[in-house]
């Protein structure tokens, strides 16, 4: 079986949904698989260099092929003619095209390609068809579907949704789509010892270490989160808060996300540690006592499912897609969206360590059986079968 992968960029700066291709396409390569992944050189806004990578031509990676293009002639939007230019060229020679991302030049342009050349594609739409988030460019998105998605969605092969709940919720544009529900996955990280974060920031061992670990974004709930921490630290609650994240395409947001904690009672209460990656990562997750993201949308919530592999209890909203298995799994606490809720559950999370312990036990048990690529792998390989003609 030949696959391959399209998605405008897999640079890290991009988080979660990029870095998760390049997950599956080890996995699925473990499995006899061969994946090719078509993808553009853009990391990050216009401002930033380009990834140093080989161009046009194959890069090795883990048991399958990267092809890097250029982002040419509109880099900001990550699209590129060379890509689709290859894409035509050799589409024969593939089973089945998966294009990651909707409303982006490039992966539009892939499916009309792949359409045209008679390769049957899967669209994983990345949580853009929330009827929330299509309210962002209302008007754009109306007039850009009319013109292209809508067709693209009504002529794929099957749609790839994470969770049941962002395949009920989904927008189709009128079309009738076959879906097809198989969650992300997630490596067992092999985590430092114990105490580098801490003692790198001077926390002490004995104060509970809250985590915030996503892109820094107006969906994520900060609003909610900040007054509830504030609330917690009048009421006497003591612990340590760890904000990891950034924002390369909205630095405004980011810049007053910093300020507002800088003004606040959290100030002294707060480590602001920027985009984290590798090592940094890893010894915060080992560190952490409990993991927080109280988003007003997440199609999956990648960002939820590495804390569980790695042992961390979860507080999130109920508008994080995974919330009914964490829930299920007693791996944390699911909360409405608002602020009193979440300072209850935080609350709780924080006083009674006995069982923010087990819970983080239960949540890595599920994560490890559930969110495993192997059986991530396995569920895609059988979709992927059942779509070839």
């Amino acid at each position: 079986m030949k696959i391959l992968q399209i998605i405008p960029s897999i640079s890290v700066v991009y988080g979660g949904p990029s870095q998760m291709v390049r997950g599956l396409s080890s996995a699925l390569a473990s499995q006899g698989v061969e994946v090719t992944v078509l993808t553009t050189d853009s990391n990050g806004d216009v401002g930033q260099p380009p990834l140093d990578v080989p161009l046009e031509r194959p890069v090795e990676e883990n048991g399958y092929q990267v092809r890097y293009f250029r982002c040419s002639p509109f880099r900001r939007y990550k699209f590129s003619l060379g890509l689709l230019r290859w894409l035509a060229a050799n589409a024969k020679e593939y089973d089945l095209a998966h294009i990651h991302a909707l409303f982006s030049p490039v992966s539009t342009s892939a499916a009309t390609v792949a359409r045209s050349r008679g390769l049957p594609y899967i669209l994983r739409p990345l949580g853009t068809l929330d009827p929330a988030d299509l309210q962002k460019k209302k008007q754009f998105k109306q007039i850009y579907a009319a013109l292209w998605e809508g067709k693209n969605i009504a002529k794929a092969a099957a749609m790839h949704f994470t969770s049941p709940q962002e395949a009920k919720i989904s927008e189709r544009f009128g079309a009738k789509t076959n879906d097809i529900i198989i969650p992300l996955g997630v490596q067992r990280p092999e985590l430092p010892e114990a105490g580098q974060v801490r003692a790198k920031w001077g926390i002490p061992a004995d104060r509970p270490l809250l985590l915030y670990m996503s892109r820094l974004d107006p969906k994520k709930g900060l609003d909610l989160l900040f007054p509830a921490l504030e609330a917690l630290i009048e009421e006497g609650v003591d612990f340590h808060f760890v904000l990891a994240g950034s924002n390369s395409q909205d630095p405004d947001y980011e810049k007053a996300i910093r300020s507002q904690i800088e003004e606040s009672p959290l100030n002294s209460r707060t480590t602001i540690a920027g985009f984290v990656r590798g090592e940094d990562k890893l010894a915060l997750l080992r560190d952490a006592d409990l993991f927080v993201l109280p988003s007003y949308y997440e199609n999956f919530g990648i960002a939820v499912a590495e804390a569980m592999v790695a042992g961390v209890p979860v507080v999130i909203s109920d508008q994080v897609h995974i919330w009914s298995e964490v829930e299920q799994a007693e791996a944390g606490w699911v909360v409405p969206c608002g602020i009193a809720e979440l300072k209850k559950a935080l609350k709780s999370a924080i006083t009674d360590e006995a069982t923010r312990q087990q819970k983080g036990s239960n949540a890595q048990t599920y994560a490890l059986e559930h969110y495993s690529w192997r059986a991530i792998a396995q569920q895609m390989i059988a979709a992927y079968q059942t779509l070839l003609p």
